[in-house]
């Protein structure tokens, strides 16, 4: 029992190192040579290294971070087989770890520690990509479509939680997937909504930054303005 939680101990503490990886700015860096945390939202996730570097560097950001969670769950599957929890766990820990990364630790002016990161989405559909793989090509689409759609990256992001439970809870049902695969939706969710406060504000308020057809037409309108002033 002592060595099991020790392995298990073990598999979450990877788990969040390996979420901690700060692709994104890695990424940036390498293209531009720019700190991505200093760059519009300050995040280190693809939505954000794609306004900072162009597609290419957002692209390889969301891919190298849906890793993230989908290694966790293959890791505490190697160490622990049959470990349910642990494998619910460990991806969760590994978002927990990408939203605040101890490698993108510092103190704010009042020496108060803080710890940096993303917001989680590619992450989250990782994590459920490992507990079942065919989730991704449902998630991926959902994620995708929303934010083309709607024009919301946070809307998006905060998609692939829901869709990630019912995902699972349909399994669940259907007698395909344990139960305890809800609680990592359900999880993932949450951490979410903890890391989007501030999108979700201005979302509520009106003043969300847009993606997409949305951002264009934006432009355009605001390009149009401009050129009716006298």
């Amino acid at each position: 029992m002592t060595t099991e939680l020790l392995l298990a101990a073990g598999v979450l503490i990877a788990s969040y190192l390996i979420g901690s990886i700060p692709f994104g700015l890695v990424v940036v860096k390498l293209a531009t040579g720019r700190d991505l945390r200093n760059i519009e939202s300050g995040r280190t996730g693809g939505t954000n290294a794609m306004r900072a570097a162009g597609f290419i560097a957002g692209a390889a950001t969301v891919i190298l971070d849906f890793f993230k969670g989908a290694v966790a769950v293959w890791l505490a599957r190697a160490v622990l087989p049959g470990s349910v929890w642990l494998e619910v766990i460990a991806p969760v820990i590994a978002v927990l770890g990408h939203n605040y990364s101890i490698f993108l630790a510092e103190r704010d002016p009042q020496g108060k520690l803080h710890l940096r990161g993303g917001a989680g989405g590619a992450t989250t559909v990782g994590g459920a990509m490992g507990l079942w793989w065919l989730s991704a090509l449902i998630n991926i689409p959902v994620g995708v479509g929303i934010l083309f759609g709607v024009g919301y990256a946070s809307v998006a992001t905060l998609s692939v939680g829901i869709s990630s439970i019912a995902i699972f809870a349909y399994r669940a049902w259907i007698g395909a997937s344990p139960w305890e695969y809800i609680m990592y939706g359900v999880l993932a969710e949450i951490l979410l909504l903890i890391a989007l406060r501030p999108n979700i504000k201005r979302l509520l308020n009106g003043t969300e930054r847009v993606v997409g057809w949305r951002a264009r037409r934006k432009s355009k309108i605001e390009q149009s303005s401009t050129e009716k002033k006298p």
